[in-house]
C-alpha cells in the first residue's frame, strides 16, 4: 500500500495524502490583486488531487513584493480578489485542502519579473521602491542597498504581518504559512550573511531568531486555533559562515511553543555567489534532520520528481509530506500518474475521468508504467 496516498492529520486539517503543492510566484498580479490567471491556474491545481495546495508567496505589505507582479494581501482589493478566485477554486477542489504564504521580500524586493531583464532590480523608470532589511547590505552586485529597519519599520511590518493572517482567515484558508527562507527578509534576519547588526536583533543566533519569532507569534495570535501555522524555513545557506542545519534545529524548537505545526524545510538563496548544490533530492538530508531532531510535522521540499522518490521519501521516515513545485507547472495531473505507478487511488473529477488507465486503454501509450 503506497503511504504517499495515506492521509496525514496536520494539526486540524485532514489531508487526503502527503502531496503538497509547493507556494509557487506568478508575477501576475496588478498591485497584489489576484486575476484571471491565478483563477485558472488554482484550478488546475486544485484539481490535481494534491491533498494541500499552498498559494504563492505573497506580500505582506506594497514593499514587500519581489515585483510589480506579486500577490499581495495589503489591501481590500487584494482580500476580496482572493475571495472571488478561491471560491470559484473551492468549487472543483474536490478533496483538497488549500494554504496561503505569507511573505516580504525584504532586500530582494523592487526587481523585475523572471522573463523581463532576468529578474534584475527596477531601473529609474520602472516604478523601483526603497527595499529594507536587517543590514544595509545589497544583495549583489548592481543591486540597490536597503534601508537598515529600525525599531519603527520593524513594528510595521510586525503588523502588516498581523493584519494579513486576519484577511487569510477571512478569506478562509485552512494553513496559512510564514516564509523565513529563499533570501527574503525573515531570513535576511536569521542568516549572518545578511544580518550584520549590532542590536538586540543581530549577532548571536538568539538574536537573529528574534524578529522572525516576534513575526510568527503575531501571524499565531491573529490565527484561529482551528487553522494550521507552518513556517518555511531554511535548511542551510550552503555557506560554513552562513545559516547551518544545526541553526535550522535550534529555530524549530523556539517555533514549536509558538504554535507552529508544520516546518517545510528548503535552502539557498541568500545570496547568489553561494551555490547549492542541486540534484534530485538534494534537500531531503535537511528535512530529515529537523524531523529527526525536533519530531515536528516536516515536509521535504527540492527537485521531489518520480512517485518513487516521493514514496520513499514518506516509507522512510524523512518526512511527513512532499512538496513540488515545477513538477506540478509542467505536468498538473502529477498525482492522477503518481497513483497508476503507486497502485493508489485518487478522485478525478468526472469529466475526466474517462481518462482513466482503467478505463482507456490509451493511457498506457501515453505513459507506460516503467518496469
Amino acid at each position: 500500500m503506497s503511504q504517499l496516498f495515506t492521509p496525514f492529520q496536520l494539526g486540524s486539517v485532514e489531508l487526503s495524502n502527503r502531496v503538497v503543492v509547493s507556494p509557487m510566484c506568478q508575477y501576475s498580479a496588478d498591485d497584489g490583486v489576484a486575476g484571471d490567471w491565478h483563477l485558472q491556474h488554482l484550478i488546475q491545481l486544485g484539481c490535481s488531487g494534491a491533498g494541500l495546495v499552498m498559494l504563492e508567496a505573497t506580500a505582506i505589505e506594497r514593499r514587500g513584493r519581489i515585483t510589480h507582479g506579486c500577490l499581495g494581501l495589503y489591501s481590500d482589493a487584494c482580500e476580496s480578489a482572493l475571495i472571488r478566485v478561491m471560491s470559484a477554486v473551492r468549487r472543483f477542489g474536490g478533496s483538497t485542502r488549500f494554504g496561503i504564504q505569507l511573505a516580504h521580500a525584504g532586500r530582494k524586493a523592487s526587481a523585475h519579473r523572471p522573463w523581463e531583464k532576468g529578474g534584475d532590480p527596477l531601473g529609474p523608470g520602472d516604478d523601483p521602491w526603497q527595499t529594507m532589511a536587517p543590514s544595509a547590505i545589497s544583495y549583489d552586485t548592481g543591486w540597490p542597498a536597503p534601508d537598515a529597519l529600525g525599531e519603527r519599520g520593524m513594528e510595521r511590518i510586525l503588523s502588516s504581518f498581523h493584519d494579513a493572517a486576519h484577511r487569510a482567515a477571512r478569506i478562509g484558508f485552512e494553513v496559512v504559512e510564514v516564509h523565513a527562507a529563499h533570501g527574503y527578509l525573515l531570513h535576511e534576519f536569521l542568516s549572518p550573511l545578511a544580518n550584520h547588526r549590532q542590536d538586540r536583533y543581530g549577532i548571536s543566533l538568539v538574536n537573529r531568531m528574534r524578529f522572525p519569532l516576534a513575526v510568527v507569534q503575531s501571524v499565531r495570535e491573529a490565527l484561529p486555533e482551528d487553522i494550521v501555522l507552518g513556517v518555511r524555513i531554511t535548511g542551510t545557506d550552503w555557506s560554513e559562515e552562513g545559516w547551518l542545519p544545526d541553526d535550522a534545529v535550534a529555530f524549530v524548537r523556539q517555533l514549536q511553543p509558538l504554535g507552529v505545526g508544520y516546518v517545510c524545510v528548503s535552502s539557498g538563496g541568500i545570496i547568489p555567489s553561494v551555490a547549492a548544490p542541486v540534484a534530485p533530492g538534494y534537500q531531503i538530508p535537511l528535512a530529515a534532520k529537523v524531523k529527526r531532531e525536533t519530531g515536528i510535522n516536516t515536509r521535504a521540499v527540492g527537485m521531489i520528481v518520480t512517485p518513487e522518490q516521493a514514496e520513499d521519501v514518506i516509507v522512510s521516515g524523512h518526512a511527513d509530506m512532499v512538496c513540488m513545485a515545477r513538477a506540478f507547472l509542467d505536468n498538473p495531473r502529477w498525482v492522477w500518474h503518481a497513483t497508476e505507478q503507486l497502485d493508489a487511488s485518487v478522485s478525478y473529477p468526472p469529466q475526466y475521468a474517462r481518462a482513466k488507465r482503467s478505463i482507456w486503454p490509451g493511457a498506457a501509450l501515453i505513459r507506460p508504467l516503467s518496469d
